[in-house]
């Protein structure tokens, strides 16, 4: 009688064999699709204003001064200024220069503005570096008589220049009159110094023009 031998079974997968397999394949799938929903956020751009020229502080912005430019901003969307957030009648509150992204911090509203213009005319020659958006300190040297003045001392000493204008038939070509933005605070004693015919000079800050 011919003895039958048991077949040889193959030894069956368990289970969690099989589900650490799949959950391994999902957390593949979910780190591609992660990253590709941040490369895609990455690539979304948004259209935000940027200057289109050197805007000073107390300069009302208007459409005209500004340039539609689109950006990818990611976490930084709200952060600069679009056509949903300029009112028609905004003042910039620091210096913006042109093609600089235009930051939504950077505008306000012109009664809480605390700074305004003048313009005064250089009694020393202006440096060409001197320009829209430079800082400059603005001197003056009170009129004792005729001819002769005090002693130079610091009248502003963080003003902004909005324009310059230079009159070349002058020997050095140097003479200037000069828009500037002041504080409000040191209108007061500016004028007194004009009606003073005391001699106001321009000097740009440290580091001007470079």
């Amino acid at each position: 009688m011919t003895a039958h031998s048991d077949p040889v079974r193959t030894p069956r997968r368990a289970f969690w064999g099989d589900a650490r397999f799949f959950l391994g394949v999902l957390l593949v799938a979910a780190s591609v699709v992660g990253v590709w929903l941040v490369v895609s956020a990455a690539r979304q751009t948004v259209p935000v204003y940027a200057a289109a020229h050197t805007i000073v502080p107390g300069e009302t912005i208007g459409t005209g001064d500004l340039k539609v430019v689109d950006v990818a901003l990611g976490s930084l969307a709200g952060t600069y200024l679009t056509a949903d957030d300029l009112d028609e009648a905004q003042v910039a509150t620091r210096t913006i220069e042109s093609g600089e992204l235009v930051p939504v911090a950077s505008v306000g509203d012109p009664a809480a503005a605390r700074t305004t213009s003048v313009v005064v005319r250089s009694a020393v020659d202006v440096p060409a570096s001197v320009e829209a958006g430079t800082v400059v300190e603005l001197w003056s040297a009170p009129l004792l008589e005729q001819g002769a003045y005090d002693e130079p001392r610091i009248l502003v000493a963080d003003a902004t220049v909005v324009s310059v204008t230079r009159d070349d038939s002058m020997i050095g070509g140097g003479a200037a009159a000069l828009e500037i933005v002041i504080p409000r605070a040191d209108v007061a004693a500016t004028l007194a110094a004009m009606a003073d015919e005391s001699a106001l000079s321009i000097v740009p800050t440290t580091g001007a023009g470079s």
